[in-house]
């Protein structure tokens, strides 16, 4: 008995989406440790010109970083859930169903997930943008924000890291995002297909059926001689 292939490139997927939403989550906390808990996005810095130093000059909330990690983190547990109720279901039951009403609300599910990513993205985006512009204005002989890297940071902050941080979340969270679309394509496939699919005894198909195959009614499993009436 094997899997549906839609079904198994949806396991996959889910998988890269877990992996992703950790690397988002941990990257944006490596990054926000390293600033001494600061929250950069938005954020703006200042240099000090005689000790060749750049510090912090206001940040933003540290919910906003929250936020962003705390979505990431809930899509890789709502993924990691998904794959382990699927793999159970598949080797302990032996029987795959999703009906339409559930289709329908997996797909809302999708959708609310969808825009939590898409609004974190642009936090992540635009936050490090405005991040990076500023410190190019501020500190002289820097024309890329990733140079900042190898400048002196106050104590004890340690820049050594932080934009590469912040893009590797930012590119995981976007990554995320164009997994997840695919994942409600599949659905809305799956929809198409059939209300729901089933498996059992590696045979699929509608309800009514005996041993789950649409073509083998009760009547066709009748023997083709009937057995004699016992005489009375």
């Amino acid at each position: 008995m094997a899997l549906p292939w839609l079904l198994l490139l949806e396991l996959a997927l889910y998988a890269c989406c877990f992996v992703c939403g950790i690397v988002t989550a941990a990257s944006l906390t490596v990054a926000q440790g390293n600033l001494g808990g600061a929250c950069m996005l938005y954020g703006t810095v200042n240099y000090n010109t005689t000790a060749d130093l750049i510090g912090i000059q206001s940040s933003s909330p540290a919910s906003m970083c929250y936020f962003v990690s705390t979505v990431s983190v809930l899509v890789a547990v709502v993924c990691f859930s998904l794959s382990l109720y699927w793999l159970y279901t598949f080797c302990f039951d032996g029987e795959l169903r999703r009906e339409r009403i559930w289709l329908n609300l997996t797909l809302g599910v999708y959708g609310l997930f969808l825009f939590f990513l898409l609004i974190t993205g642009c936090i992540l985006k635009i936050g490090r943008d405005s991040f990076c512009t500023l410190i190019i204005h501020t500190v002289p002989n820097i024309t890329r924000c990733e140079e900042a890297q190898t400048r002196k940071w106050a104590s004890p902050l340690r820049g050594d890291n932080f934009y590469s941080s912040l893009l590797k979340a930012e590119t995981a969270l976007w990554v995320n995002f164009f997994f997840w679309l695919i994942v409600g394509v599949l659905i809305i496939m799956q929809q198409h297909q059939g209300s729901w699919f089933k498996m059992a005894g590696g045979n699929s198909g509608p309800a009514g059926g005996v041993f789950g195959d649409p073509g083998v009614t009760a009547a066709e499993t009748e023997p083709f001689f009937k057995r004699p009436a016992r005489p009375h």
